[in-house]
């Protein structure tokens, strides 16, 4: 999957960056007060994405 994808599906459920790294992004959600962090690479594996999405508690792209 790529990167930009599954930001913006993040972002559609209502996430938010909490601060940029320099090899990782850290994603908060609001709602219930989760976080995670997506690598920058350009390609994320499919098994990676749902995990990212799941520790959000956001449904799965």
């Amino acid at each position: 999957m790529k990167r930009r994808d599954l930001m913006s599906h993040i972002f559609a459920e209502g996430c938010r960056i909490l601060r940029e790294g320099h090899k990782h992004t850290v994603v908060y959600n609001p709602a219930n007060n989760l976080t995670s962090s997506v690598s920058r690479q350009r390609e994320i594996d499919d098994f990676m994405a749902r995990k990212i999405c799941r520790d959000l508690g956001v449904r799965e792209p």
